[in-house]
């Protein structure tokens, strides 16, 4: 159980799927996506009968357990969606994940979801020279776009993350802080006011046009949507389309004023520097600091296990970047509680949704982490594909995209974790010299970028 949930009163679980059902549209998954979905169909067309199948409890998965990052951020960089889809597409997706983090703070005030919104934006520091010249080669590339990035100088990063070492960085203000188990299990409840039938402890075994298959039944509608993300591959033949990677994080007591005092994070920024291997944190909305990071080792075969949320060495690598970053919260980490999951990842990195016509299958995922915005756009766009609205939304070049599978085992294996390996000593390259790794131009080039 992640601190986010752990935190909430206990809520009873609701009830499984008790024999056969039909309905309108079909979603498998209760996270942000498939409860997105629902919502947004329930909006658009209250006569709808919309079932939701979820093989835990709704947020179980990554919406429960992830960083907090209300972003716009998209697994693909704007230099690679021009590139393949040209600039007026790639501005439009850009231009759409923006708005979803205004979006989601609009639907929580409007559906009464206290899920301690708070739009502080993102604040990326550069803690060595080569970060901070890839913090001024990414704002030179946003404003060849106009996108909104600043650069900061050491003195205007400090500011707001008071953080050891920093020689400038980047802000953006599209990203809100949010708690994540609230905003789920707020949005499970106004899906169920607006008629949503969800069950949960539902695990779906199959996937079929026009049927979802369980231990207790099947549902039966003409359109079935796949919002299952990170747990994608236990689905039969879709072992090689998503694969999990594992994020782990730590929440630590309330801290004192005098630690934010140095530390900041006023507005409640979302926080990360620019190595390689992934970091990000949040300041919550009662003065602790979730932290989160990579470094948990791809499992073979794309194996799922709740003993693999728990990796005591990346929770110590953890606490220990969090001691480098703010020495002044002490010794010791006052760490309250370390839990971790799975997060779902496309062969080429690119995040997707879509509506096969032919057979009525839907589907939304790979979004590589940042999918707490994405998901709200995912489900706003499957709403209109179902509805047949026509927005400007079905337009958008990620609809429609099919990603290539994964290798074959133990390529994904060897493959991922070496990519791993690769960003770790990266980092460790860049600290010691100072200057940029060659060998990270690797990494780019094999995320596509």
């Amino acid at each position: 159980m992640s601190f986010w949930t752990a935190v909430l009163p206990p809520q009873p679980p609701r009830p499984p799927l008790a024999g056969d059902e039909e309905a309108d549209v079909c979603v498998v998954g209760a996270g942000y996506t498939g409860l997105w979905t629902a919502y947004y169909l329930a909006v658009a067309d209250p006569s709808l009968r919309i079932t939701v199948l979820e093989a835990e409890h709704a947020g179980f998965g990554a919406s429960g357990r992830n960083g907090g990052w209300c972003s716009a951020l998209f697994p693909k960089s704007v230099g690679y969606l021009e590139r393949a889809f040209g600039r007026e597409a790639a501005l439009a997706l850009n231009a759409a994940m923006e708005s979803a983090v205004d979006e989601v703070g609009r639907v929580a005030a409007a559906e009464g979801i206290d899920c301690d919104y708070a739009k502080g934006g993102t604040v990326v520091l550069a803690r060595s020279p080569a970060q901070l010249a890839r913090a001024r080669a990414e704002v030179a590339e946003a404003a060849r776009y106009g996108i909104e990035l600043h650069l900061l100088t050491a003195a205007e990063a400090k500011a707001r993350a008071g953080a050891t070492d920093v020689l400038g960085g980047t802000y953006t203000p599209h990203c809100a802080a949010i708690q994540p188990a609230k905003l789920v299990r707020g949005l499970a409840a106004a899906c169920l006011r607006r008629g949503v039938r969800i069950y949960e402890r539902s695990a779906v075994t199959r996937l079929d046009p026009g049927v979802a298959t369980t231990a207790h039944g099947r549902v039966r509608a003409p359109i079935v949507v796949r919002a299952t993300e990170g747990f994608t591959p236990r689905l039969p033949g879709h072992r090689r389309a998503i694969t999990p990677l594992y994020s782990l994080m730590i929440a630590t007591d309330p801290l004192p004023p005098a630690f934010w005092a140095e530390a900041g994070l006023a507005a409640r920024e979302t926080f990360a520097d620019g190595r390689h291997l992934i970091i990000y944190g949040q300041r919550t909305a009662d003065d602790r600091l979730a932290f989160g990071g990579r470094g948990a080792p791809y499992h073979y075969g794309s194996a799922i296990d709740p003993a693999f949320d728990h990796e005591p060495r990346v929770f110590a690598d953890l606490a220990r970047v969090l001691r480098t970053l703010f020495p002044f919260i002490g010794d010791e980490v006052p760490v309250a509680r370390t839990w971790g999951g799975p997060l779902g990842v496309a062969r080429d990195w690119m995040a997707s949704v879509g509506l096969d016509p032919a057979t009525g299958l839907a589907w939304a995922g790979g979004y590589v982490g940042d999918g707490v915005g994405t998901a709200n756009l995912a489900g706003r766009t499957l709403a209109d594909l179902i509805t047949g609205a026509g927005s400007d939304l079905v337009r958008l070049p990620w609809v429609g995209h099919r990603s290539p599978n994964w290798e074959p085992e133990p390529l994904r294996w060897l493959g991922i974790n070496a990519s791993l390996r690769l960003m770790t000593t990266s980092d460790a390259a860049e600290a010691r010299t100072g200057r940029p790794a060659k060998r990270a131009e690797l990494i780019s080039r094999m995320l596509g970028n």
